[in-house]
């Protein structure tokens, strides 16, 4: 069995047994690809690896100026691999088992202001044309609403936004579901946006024989929904239109925003938790240096000693 056969099983298996992601699939499939090249290169076995092999090929990623978290996505990526191979008899044993990680970064996540991500929610109405403007609305509300990623957001099923939801049921990592509150200018939004979308949706059946789309956000192309790199240069649209700098905005910083404002206005981190969809609240933990900031600034107002 070649080295590619045995890497499309096990993102079959991934696949079929797991329910991963398609985005975690896609991630696997590169590293994997890559680290079966470097052994390949080295006249080796992708079956007859050692400890010290995969150690070698760390720390070739290490030389190259790769991250820590690429390196340590890489790694989890080659051991659950190997313990598939174990699993299914490839091999006797799993030879990266023992390999201690690099580890992350420890960054603090980069965020917006209150102001900010108002000037955001106010310039995505007035970016693009026609039922764009509510459409870009609708997303801008709804992501800095619940803390979505980018990818639930897209994704999210037309149904889940019907009857005027105080609710919205997201599927996130792993196919687990939470529930999430909107508020009201992110519901006010919704049904604006769905008003427009029906409307057009039912031109394009009529005129062009179009099928009813299943997706909140559709879209012509092949994934069937606005895509998570379009969607990604819309918000540099909007940053640009709402004067802020474009370098601070990804999806990504509206959710941590989401839970920094949050957290900053006294909710509990294990809720905040709940809301993201971190499997372990260590996930969340990092959004505590809001908690440092506020008990530093409650100590210097209140402490009597502080006044004096």
């Amino acid at each position: 069995m070649s080295a590619e056969t045995r890497i499309e099983a096990f993102l079959d298996a991934q696949a079929a047994e797991l329910d991963a992601a398609r985005n975690t699939q896609f991630a696997y499939a590169r590293d994997l690809k890559d680290f079966s090249g470097w052994i390949a290169a080295r006249g080796l076995d992708l079956m007859a690896v050692t400890q010290s092999d995969i150690e070698g090929y760390l720390i070739s990623l290490d030389a190259d100026g790769m991250s820590r978290a690429t390196r340590a996505r890489r790694l989890s990526a080659i051991r659950q691999f190997y313990r598939f191979g174990f699993e299914e008899g490839w091999r006797g044993d799993n030879p990266a088992i023992q390999i201690k990680g690099p580890g992350r970064d420890k960054r603090l996540p980069k965020t917006l202001s209150e102001d900010e991500v108002d000037r955001l929610l106010a310039a995505a109405g007035g970016t693009g044309r026609g039922a764009d403007r509510l459409r870009n609305t609708c997303l801008m509300e709804l992501l800095y609403a619940t803390g979505m990623r980018v990818s639930e957001l897209v994704t999210l099923p037309v149904i889940a936004a019907r009857g005027d939801p105080q609710m919205l049921l997201i599927r996130g990592k792993g196919g687990k579901e939470r529930m999430v509150p909107l508020s009201q200018p992110a519901r006010t939004a919704l049904a604006a946006w769905l008003a427009a979308r029906d409307e057009m949706e039912d031109l394009a059946r009529v005129e062009k024989g179009h099928a009813a789309s299943k997706f909140l956000f559709p879209s012509h192309g092949k994934a069937g929904h606005l895509t998570r790199h379009r969607f990604y240069g819309l918000i540099k649209e909007i940053a640009v239109a709402a004067g802020v700098s474009p370098g601070k905005v990804t999806p990504h910083t509206l959710r941590h925003a989401f839970a920094t404002h949050l957290l900053a206005r006294g909710a509990d981190l294990r809720a905040i938790q709940t809301l993201l969809g971190h499997a372990d609240v260590a996930t969340t933990e990092i959004y505590t240096h809001v908690l440092d900031e506020r008990l530093n600034e409650l100590v210097l107002k209140h402490h009597p000693l502080a006044k004096a």
